[in-house]
Order: C-alpha cells, then sequence, then structure tokens
C-alpha cells in the first residue's frame, strides 16, 4: 500500500503532507467556504468531508459548501445530520439536505453550472478558503490529476487559498490523460474557448498549482458511488420511439444528417432511458457534447453507434460501471473530461449546435418548464446544466411522463407553479403519448399542439376546456388566472389533480 500511494505522489517534496482525514479536515475553520470536488455522484472526495462532518457533531462549525453539482457516498447527508452547512449551491439530490433546504434550515443557492466558478473568479461571491479534490495522482510538477469528474475541481484549486487532495487508489491509474483542463481569462480581456469540435482539447491534462498550496494529502480506497437511474420501461421506450421518428423526418427535410448533431442527456432515468433507445435508431458515426456520461453513453459506443463523447464526468450503474472500468482501454481514446464551465459553456453549446434532450417536473400549455420545484415552492435537485444547454441548442428538448403518482398528477398543466424555462428556450416537448414540435408556433398554436400530442386524458379534456375559457379573455397568451393553479391546489388538498378525487 504504501509504495502504491507513493506511485501516486510523483511531486517528492509533497510526499511528507501525507496525513489523516481528521488532521486534514482540521484546516477547515468554522465560516469558511468550501469548494470540494464532485459532478453527480462522480469523483467526490470521501475521508475529509466525513472527518469534518464527525468533528461538528462535536464543536460548532458551519461551511459554506460549494461542488461541481451533486455529491455520492451520503456526503451531503452526513453533513447536513451534523450541522455543518450553512449554505449549499449549486446542486444536490440528496432527500436529507432536500429536506433542510425546504424547511430553511440551509440556504440553498440554485445556479446554472456554467456560472458559479464565473461569480467566483468575478468575487460576486465569497471566496474558496480551502478546496477539497480527490486525485488519481499528483504529477512531478505538484499537478492534481482528477479522478471520474472535473466539474468544479480545477477552478476551486486555483482559487482557493489551501488544497487539501485525497488521493484514491479505487480508481485506476488509467484516468490520468483523460481530463482538459482549460481555464477561461478574467473578463474583459477572455479570449474565445478554442473547442471547435467535440474531440479537439485545449488544455492540460492535470490542474497546475503551486504545489506550496497543496497542505494536506489523504490517502482513500473507496469507490464512487453508482448512479441510481431506473432501466428504460415502456413509457421512456416510447419517448425515444417518438424522438427518433422526429429525427428521421428532419433528415429527410435536409435539416440534419444521419449523423445529427452532438448530443446532450441530463442526469437521469428518463434522459438516460432516451438515449439508450437510440441503439437501435437508423443514426451512426453520432458524438456526444454533454455534462454526464451515463450508461447509455456507452450503450452507444458499445453499438457502434457513438464516435467520441466529451463531458464532465462519468456516473455509472453498479453493472456498468464494474464493466466499463475494468476495460477502460476500450473506450478511453474516445472520452475526454472538461471543466464544467467549458462543458457546459454557451459559446461552445451554440458554436456545436448541440441537441439538448433534458426533464421536466412538469411543462405547461405555452412551452414553459418546470425542472426544480414541487407544487412551485418545494425544491426537488436544481436546475443543473439544463438552462445552460436550452437556451443555447440547436433544438431544445424536454422529456416527461404524461403522468405521476398512479394518474393523480398530470406532467402538463394549465400554468407550471415555478419557471426554469421559459418558451422561447423550448423547441420540443415530448412525452410517452407523442411530441409536440414547438418551432415557429405562436403560443395559442403551442397550446394546441401541446393538449393534443402530449397530455393524457382526462386532462386533454380540462386543457381543452380551460384554453376556450382563456381565450374569450382574450391576449396574446390567453389564461384563466385565478384558475390556472387550480390543479396544484386541488393536488395539494386532495392528493389528485382530478376534479371529484
Amino acid at each position: 500500500m504504501k509504495t502504491e500511494y507513493l506511485d501516486r505522489i510523483r511531486c517528492e517534496r509533497l510526499r511528507n503532507r501525507v496525513t489523516g482525514a481528521a488532521e486534514a479536515a482540521s484546516w477547515i475553520k468554522d465560516g469558511m467556504t468550501v469548494g470540494m470536488s464532485g459532478f453527480t455522484r462522480a469523483g467526490d472526495v470521501k475521508l475529509v468531508p466525513a472527518a469534518l462532518a464527525e468533528r461538528a457533531r462535536r464543536e460548532p462549525l458551519k461551511i459554506t459548501l460549494l461542488t461541481g453539482a451533486s455529491l455520492g457516498n451520503d456526503t451531503d447527508k452526513l453533513l447536513t445530520e451534523a450541522g455543518a452547512l450553512a449554505r449549499r449551491m449549486p446542486f444536490q439530490v440528496d432527500p436529507v439536505l432536500r429536506a433542510a433546504i425546504n424547511r430553511g434550515e440551509v440556504m440553498y443557492i440554485d445556479q446554472h453550472l456554467s456560472e458559479t466558478v464565473e461569480q467566483l473568479r468575478s468575487r460576486h461571491i465569497k471566496p474558496v478558503d480551502v478546496a477539497v479534490v480527490e486525485a488519481v495522482a499528483i504529477t512531478e510538477s505538484g499537478a492534481i490529476v482528477p479522478t471520474t469528474s472535473v466539474g468544479n475541481s480545477a477552478s476551486f484549486a486555483i482559487l482557493a487559498d489551501k488544497v487539501i487532495v485525497e488521493i484514491n487508489l479505487a480508481h485506476t491509474t488509467g484516468l490520468e490523460g483523460l481530463h482538459d483542463i482549460w481555464i477561461p481569462k478574467k473578463r474583459p480581456l477572455r479570449e474565445p474557448i478554442p473547442v471547435m469540435s467535440v474531440e479537439q482539447r485545449a488544455g492540460t491534462p492535470a490542474i497546475e498549482i503551486p504545489p506550496e498550496k497543496i497542505v494536506a494529502i489523504v490517502i482513500t480506497d473507496q469507490p464512487d458511488s453508482t448512479s441510481s437511474v431506473l432501466p428504460p420501461d415502456e413509457e421512456t421506450a416510447a419517448i425515444a420511439g417518438h424522438l427518433v421518428r422526429f429525427f428521421e423526418d428532419e433528415i429527410l427535410k435536409g435539416r440534419l444528417t444521419s449523423s445529427l448533431l452532438p448530443l446532450q442527456a441530463g442526469i437521469g432515468s428518463i434522459a438516460n432511458a432516451v438515449l439508450a433507445g437510440f441503439v437501435h435508431s437508423p443514426f451512426h458515426h453520432l458524438t456526444m457534447y454533454s455534462e454526464v456520461l451515463q450508461d447509455s453513453t456507452f450503450d452507444l459506443f458499445d453499438a457502434g453507434k457513438l464516435e467520441f463523447a466529451s463531458g464532465s464526468s462519468i456516473t455509472l450503474s453498479p453493472e456498468r460501471s464494474a464493466q466499463v472500468f475494468r476495460d477502460f482501454d476500450r473506450y478511453r481514446d474516445r472520452l475526454v473530461l472538461r471543466p464544467q464551465e467549458v462543458s457546459n459553456h454557451p459559446e461552445v453549446i451554440r458554436r456545436l449546435g448541440i441537441i439538448a434532450i433534458n426533464t421536466a417536473l412538469e411543462a405547461d400549455i405555452y412551452g414553459n418548464i418546470n425542472s426544480t420545484h414541487v407544487g412551485g415552492t418545494h425544491m426537488m435537485n436544481g436546475i443543473g446544466g439544463s438552462g445552460d444547454f436550452a437556451r443555447n441548442a440547436y433544438l431544445s428538448v424536454f422529456a416527461t411522463k404524461a403522468t405521476a403518482k398512479g394518474g393523480k398528477v398530470s406532467s402538463i398543466v394549465p400554468m407550471v407553479s415555478h419557471v426554469d424555462h421559459t418558451e422561447h428556450d423550448v423547441d420540443i416537448v415530448v412525452t410517452e403519448l407523442g411530441l409536440a414540435d414547438l418551432r415557429g408556433l405562436a403560443p395559442r398554436e403551442r397550446a394546441e399542439v401541446i393538449i393534443d400530442r402530449c397530455t393524457a386524458e382526462p386532462y386533454k379534456t380540462m386543457l381543452r376546456e380551460y384554453v376556450a375559457e382563456a381565450q374569450q379573455r382574450g391576449g396574446q397568451t390567453p389564461h384563466v388566472l385565478e384558475k390556472a393553479f387550480a390543479w396544484h391546489q386541488r393536488y395539494r388538498e386532495t392528493g389528485s389533480m382530478l376534479a371529484g378525487d
């Protein structure tokens, strides 16, 4: 074990910085802002946050925690239960933390994932005092080689006063060379991002910082948490089928080729299942420019459909994770992991012409999307990167099942209870029932096609009645304001959006 971890710390003068997790965590003080690596349960630090939570149970300790996205290994749960979180951004998925956020105990800032380090760089939010970053290795020059995610790790390490590194022996050294660390300059002297194609590299394979900033190194041997996405089902297969037929029609009309354009898919069961449905599609020589590379990415590789994938993290199911990292050499030369401010940057998304496929909690009759709040008030996870992609994509697709809770909730409503993506940023709404192409349609036309093609009965009839009454009142975007949230109110009071339930 000793030789193995020394081989991972190739900068000899840093080898004396190896210490235990509790001692490393002692660099983090009450009131500090801490940046931790981790993006959708991948590449997150394991031991230092657990030691921090243990300390917070014994003494007053509250921090502002910044990450790339969600953490694995129950880190958010441990820190929440220990009372260690005062403030959290920009994304989370933990049920315990979610409950604390909705009780108002933890102040949560839900951000577009491309924007967090921009705000740090511009000093719009408090600076990072300590960065805690998981690594495969530290190079001879003291550069940090990330593991299965980049996220915001690079900027945290660059901007922080002090850096703690967790060397994780559970990760294969084959990850070294996978990363492309490119950091934009401060405004107004910023040059264009030199990424002109999905596979192009612009930066360095490791996070280059002065080695003296590394104050502690912790050795761990703990794998990432695996994803909890559900396998495709009949409804997600139907959603994929509608999209495949839509893209086939776009090819016939000369707007796309059989290679489509670079694909992005949001995290979660629906988006992952939809992309998995492309395995049996007529498309080939596909590329991906996304945030999270999920099971579907490697399904497409194995089917011979996908040529190259760029992302910010790799998050896989238990079975897929074991297979991919056992056979990593099969995929390594067709992958790159970037900082999320590059993977999610509007400039690159618009340049490459991304086809963005994300998930909605609910959509309304005019194409506005709620991705984050249940009943307009209670946070689920966060907007993530969906806004980065939706506004700047060649095609912005939002997918959802037509109903939830056994049919007691309609995912298509008169007015969404919270707006994350306005009608101006949404091109396609698709459910298992059908696909609504909203391009070039005025609000009244959008309502007609969304109700007709995406909505389940009896909600379809209910929406038609609502629209008829709204149109009698007139307006560019007709509504009956006193009834716009009646379905949500009925669900809150009775547990069903259906009248009479």
